[in-house]
This record gives C-alpha cells, sequence and structure tokens, in this order.
C-alpha cells in the first residue's frame, strides 16, 4: 500500500499573519494565491525583497505594530490607532510618546508583572 501525501496549503491571510506581514501591502500575486507550507518555509528562510522591505518599512499590521509600541492590541484601539502603522510611524509615536501610549505601556508592564506574579506562585505550589 503507497501512502499519498498531499500538499498543505493555506490561505494568504494565514500566511501573511505567519510572516508577520500586513496583507494588503504584499503582493497581488501573493494576495490571490494559495501558499504550500513549504512555500512558506522558503520565504522565512530567504525572504524575497518584497518580504524584507515590508518587515522592515510597513505597513505593519497590529500585532506588529502594538509589540513595538510595547502595548496591547486592545491599547491600540483605546488609542485610537485602528490601520496599519509604517516603521516611521510607528518611531514618531515613540518620539513624541503621547498620553494614551504612556498609560497603556504602564497597563502592559502591570499585565506582566501579574502574570510573572502568578507564575512564581504557581511554580511554589
Amino acid at each position: 500500500m503507497t501512502s499519498h501525501q498531499n500538499t498543505q496549503t493555506m490561505k494568504p491571510a494565514t500566511a501573511a499573519k505567519k510572516l508577520g506581514v500586513y496583507l494588503e501591502a504584499t503582493p497581488t500575486e501573493f494576495q490571490e494565491g494559495v501558499i504550500s507550507r513549504s512555500e512558506l518555509t522558503a520565504l522565512q528562510t530567504d525572504p524575497p525583497e518584497w518580504l524584507r522591505e515590508l518587515r522592515r518599512d510597513g505597513p505593519h499590521p497590529r500585532p506588529v505594530v502594538a509589540a513595538k509600541l510595547g502595548v496591547s492590541i486592545s491599547g491600540l484601539a483605546r488609542g485610537g490607532v485602528t490601520q496599519a502603522l509604517t516603521t516611521e510611524q510607528i518611531e514618531a509615536l515613540k518620539r513624541d510618546s503621547p498620553e494614551w501610549l504612556e498609560r497603556e505601556r504602564a497597563t502592559q508592564a502591570e499585565v506582566r508583572r501579574e502574570a510573572a506574579r502568578i507564575e512564581d506562585k504557581k511554580a511554589e505550589r
């Protein structure tokens, strides 16, 4: 009996999420195609120029923006940031340091401290 293996594929949105890029900023052929696991691995190990540019300059998806600013995705929404931002826009926000950003960074730091405290308490048991 021969085993027959299907190639696993994913939608462009899933691949973009795994690559950490904003789907709408990717090339049309990426957005309209289907990506196999092997193609995704190739993109991760040897990214083409368009992928390197997107990762470097953006626009970045909200999870990446939140991580670069040190806040949660919900914190971005509370701060009024609902769209993808470029690296330049993220850097400008860091420089300007608006009140909402400082507040959300403090909130995020408190959440992390609490999570660490809970983990330490679990480890003691």
